[in-house]
């Protein structure tokens, strides 16, 4: 039964449905936003020339590392445990926890700088790269990771305004930070109007600027006392068991994170054997995912606050209830996609290409891939729930097992020398098998007020 105090907060009386409705919706704009900024900035990296579009491919998995390590799993940690304070009544804890969450930021913030400074060159080199490619990517990364910090405390305060429901501000916040990271990195890359001509180092200052700006901005928000929940070191000591409460949350959810870009890299790596068609192909269905991802991501992040807070306040049945709710919509909503390209994958493969091996490798990839979407967003949207709820070891585990059928079958595969169409089968069986592995975990983890 929730307690007095929190019941001060209607995210937990307010319908549920409706209330995730509500917050998700400001979330899918800035979602996708930054996934179209994505694109466009590929795309005008592409008129520098073929190896700094090299270089980017092999920049572009570490740059979505750090965004999906800060923003969705450490991110996650922050907000769930500023919501499961919040919940319970304890305004000053969550105070305290947004301080503690800025240290965690910093830290890895830096720990990303000085990675990438010192082995940059010898990864982008393990990863196949040839010299000029990796000088490239060298131009994009040493700026990029340059601004580490900056990025890393930006999510941590968006993540510290989610955790009290609030999903306006960060929106807005990484709407804007995305319109400017086009046009500063446009000009500045490209050397339109009075800017020179910087290539890679232009392109790669859009995100720099653009989005210390946004941390800038949200470090006024949360020092100023816009938000409900205060950013303030005075009469707050660091505590080791602050920071448990977060990285309990955010360090299993970060291998999460590297287990998505690794199952990423090694599907690619399978697909690619199977010729250029098959590769192109399949790249031009992952678009369609890369787009409808976010959405999942976005419903995904209104639900931990809603659970965290019902946690908090000792409602286990009501963040159950979210869990289910926030799971069902997103499979819903992507589901009725994958099945509307799947049956008609036309309706998105003809965006991109005229040739007839691409086409069909690019449709019998939607085909068979498109109603495995369903289960895959059910699974990422209970991961979410899990953040908020603080327990997601289970929801880790499924993940490990998705990938352990990726590496595995798609061995298999290859090694038998088996039509594509097996490999695309195993995508979609893995999708299947990661959202039944997420729903059991939620079902038999038990959900209990810390």
């Amino acid at each position: 039964m929730a307690s007095p105090q929190s019941q001060r907060s209607p995210l937990l009386v307010a319908p549920i449905l409706p209330t995730l409705l509500r917050l998700s919706v400001p979330n899918i704009g800035a979602t996708v936003a930054v996934a179209l900024v994505a694109v466009i900035e590929t795309i005008y990296v592409g008129l520098l020339g073929t190896e700094a579009l090299a270089g980017m491919a092999l920049v572009f998995p570490m740059v979505m590392l750090q965004q999906m390590m800060s923003a969705g799993a450490m991110g996650g940690g922050v907000s769930s445990a500023v919501s499961r304070a919040l919940g319970a009544g304890d305004r000053r804890r969550a105070q305290a926890l947004a301080l503690h969450a800025v240290v965690i930021g910093l830290v890895a913030g830096l720990g990303f700088f000085l990675f990438f400074g010192l082995a940059g060159g010898w990864l982008y080199g393990l990863l196949g790269g040839s010299s000029g490619a990796i000088d490239e990517a060298l131009a994009y990364s040493t700026v990029f990771f340059l601004a580490a910090p900056s990025i890393w405390l930006m999510n941590m305060l968006t993540s510290v305004v989610r955790g009290t429901g609030n999903m306006r501000i960060p929106s807005g916040t990484l709407f804007v930070a995305a319109g400017a990271q086009l046009v500063i990195g446009g000009c500045m890359g490209l050397g339109l109007g009075p800017f020179p001509r910087l290539g890679m180092t232009g392109v790669a200052l859009g995100p720099a600027i653009a989005l210390t700006a946004g941390a800038a901005f949200l470090l006024w928000y949360t020092t100023a006392g816009g938000s409900a929940v205060r950013l303030t070191v005075r009469d707050v000591a660091l505590r080791w068991e602050m920071f448990r409460d977060i990285l309990k949350v955010g360090a299993p959810a970060c291998i999460s994170s590297l287990q998505n870009v690794l199952t990423i890299v090694i599907l690619t790596g399978l697909v690619a054997r199977f010729g250029t068609e098959a590769l192109a192909g399949y790249g031009i269905g992952a678009r369609l995912e890369f787009l409808l991802v976010p959405t999942t991501f976005a419903i995904g992040v209104s639900c931990v606050p809603l659970v965290g807070m019902a946690i908090g306040a000792g409602d286990v049945a009501r963040a159950r209830r979210v869990a289910w709710t926030s799971g069902a919509l997103a499979a819903v909503l992507i589901g009725s996609v994958g099945m509307l390209v799947a049956l008609f994958p036309g309706l998105w493969v003809n965006w991109f290409t005229d040739d007839t091996a691409v086409l069909e490798a690019a449709s019998l990839y939607l085909r068979l891939a498109g109603p495995g979407y369903a289960f895959f967003a059910l699974g990422l949207a209970l991961y979410f729930a899990s953040q908020g709820a603080g327990r997601v070891i289970g929801l880790v585990l499924a993940g490990t097992l998705r990938l352990a059928l990726i590496a595995g079958g798609g061995w298999i595969i290859t090694a038998e020398q088996a039509p594509v169409t097996m490999l695309f089968t195993l995508v979609s069986v893995t999708m299947v098998v990661f959202g039944l592995a997420a729903a059991l975990a939620i079902h038999w983890t038990r959900w209990e007020r810390s």
